[in-house]
C-alpha cells in the first residue's frame, strides 16, 4: 500500500500537470520517478516540533488514529477468488464502520494542536464528514439489496452486469460522497489554504505530517479500489486478460476520473458543500433506494432470490431514465440562482449620511 500509494502521488501530479499545461515533477528520477521516495527524505530530515500549549498525547496519537483505518479497509478487499487477506460475510459493514473513524482524527488533531486554524478545519472537517457519511453509506444500500448480501465476494460475483450501469444514480452519490470524505478538490474546505492555512495539521512537522500527508494520499487509492469492488465487478472481465489486470485497470480509470475533476471544479464555499449533501445527495440516495427496493422486489425470483442478467439489464435501463430526470430536476431546483448570494441593499442610515455630504 505504501508503494502504491507512492506511485500514486507520482501519476497524480503528472496527471494535473498534463492537464494545467506543465510538465510536473521531471527532475528525480526518469520521468520523476523518484520523486515520491526525495519527499519521504525531505520528511525525515525535517524537525518534529510540537507546540508548548499542545496537548501532546493526543497530539502524536492523531496521525495513527487517521492512517490505520485505511490500511485496515485493504483487509477485505477480494483482489481474486484466492488473493485476500479477510473473508467477512460482512465486509460492506465493516467498511462503512472503519472509514468512519477518520472524523476522530481529524478533530483530534485539530483540538490537541490548541490553534485557532486548526480547530476551524478541525470543526469544518467533522461537520462535513459526517454530513457526507449519511449518502456514501446510502448509496451502498443499492448494491446490497441487488446482491442479496454484506460480503464484498457476494456483491462481485452478483454483478453479471456492473452495478454502476445497474444503478448510476447510487453509484454517483457514492462517488460524489466519498470525494468529499477524502477532503479532495472541490470538497477541500479543511485544508483551504487561503483561509486556514494547512486546515487540522497547520501545527504538524517532520515525519507527523508525513503520516497525515501519507493518509490522505492513500485515500483516493483505497476509495478507487472499494468502487471497483462495489460498482465495477472488481476481478470480472473478459478472458484472456487475467481478473487481476481487469481490476487495475478499473482502479486506474476510476483514479484518473478523480483527479480529473480535481483538476477541473474550483473549491465550494462550506454552505454550499453542506447544501450539496443534504439538499441534494441524501435526497438522491433515498430516491434511488426506493426504486432499487420496487424493482427487486417486483423481478427477483421468488424461489431462488435470484436476479437474472435480463433483470439486471432492464433495471438499468430504468434507472438511467430516473437519474437523468433527478439530475434535470436538481439542476432546475438547485441552479446557480439558488446558491448566489443576494446582493445586499444599503441601509437608510447610509444613505443619510450620503445626502448630506
Amino acid at each position: 500500500m505504501v508503494m502504491g500509494t507512492g506511485l500514486y502521488t507520482w501519476f497524480e501530479r503528472r496527471v494535473i500537470g498534463r492537464m494545467q499545461a506543465r510538465l510536473g515533477p521531471n527532475r528525480w528520477g526518469p520521468f520523476g520517478l523518484l520523486q515520491p521516495i526525495a519527499d519521504v527524505i525531505k520528511l525525515m530530515v525535517k524537525e518534529d516540533t510540537v507546540p508548548a500549549i499542545a496537548d501532546r498525547l493526543v497530539f502524536n496519537v492523531a496521525p495513527v488514529v487517521l492512517l490505520v483505518p485505511t490500511l485496515l479497509v485493504m483487509a477485505v478487499i477480494p483482489f481474486g477468488d484466492d488473493t485476500f487477506l479477510g473473508r467477512l460475510n460482512v465486509g460492506v459493514l465493516f467498511i462503512i464502520g472503519v472509514t468512519s473513524v477518520n472524523t476522530i482524527a481529524v478533530l483530534a488533531g485539530g483540538w490537541a494542536s490548541r490553534n485557532k486554524y486548526a480547530m476551524m478545519g478541525a470543526m469544518r472537517g467533522v461537520a462535513m464528514l459526517i454530513s457526507y457519511e449519511v449518502p456514501m453509506a446510502l448509496g451502498i444500500v443499492g448494491v446490497v439489496l441487488i446482491s442479496s448480501s454484506l460480503s464484498l465476494f457476494d456483491v462481485v460475483q452478483a454483478q453479471g452486469v456492473p452495478f454502476w450501469l445497474v444503478q448510476p444514480l447510487g453509484f454517483l452519490v457514492f462517488i460524489a460522497a466519498a470525494s468529499a470524505e477524502m477532503s479532495r478538490t472541490p470538497f477541500d474546505q479543511i485544508e483551504a489554504e487561503s483561509e486556514l492555512g494547512a486546515g487540522y495539521h497547520t501545527e504538524y512537522s517532520g515525519m507527523k505530517f508525513a503520516i497525515f500527508q501519507l493518509a490522505e494520499f492513500m485515500a483516493p487509492l483505497v476509495t478507487s479500489v472499494i468502487a471497483t469492488v462495489l460498482f465495477f465487478s472488481g476481478t470480472r472481465g473478459w478472458d484472456p486478460i487475467p481478473g487481476q489486470v481487469w481490476f487495475l485497470l478499473k482502479v486506474f480509470f476510476i483514479m484518473f476520473v478523480l483527479l480529473w475533476v480535481r483538476a477541473t471544479w474550483p473549491r465550494l464555499r462550506i454552505d454550499q458543500i453542506m447544501g450539496f449533501a443534504w439538499k441534494g445527495l441524501f435526497a438522491m440516495a433515498l430516491l434511488n433506494i426506493f426504486v432499487v427496493a420496487v424493482e427487486v422486489l417486483v423481478l427477483q425470483d421468488p424461489d431462488t432470490g435470484v436476479l437474472t442478467t435480463g433483470d439486471l439489464w432492464l433495471m438499468a435501463a430504468i434507472n438511467w431514465g430516473v437519474t437523468l430526470v433527478t439530475i434535470a430536476f436538481m439542476v432546475m431546483v438547485f441552479g446557480r440562482k439558488h446558491w448566489e448570494r443576494p446582493t445586499p441593499s444599503p441601509s437608510p442610515l447610509a444613505n443619510m449620511y450620503a445626502e448630506a455630504d
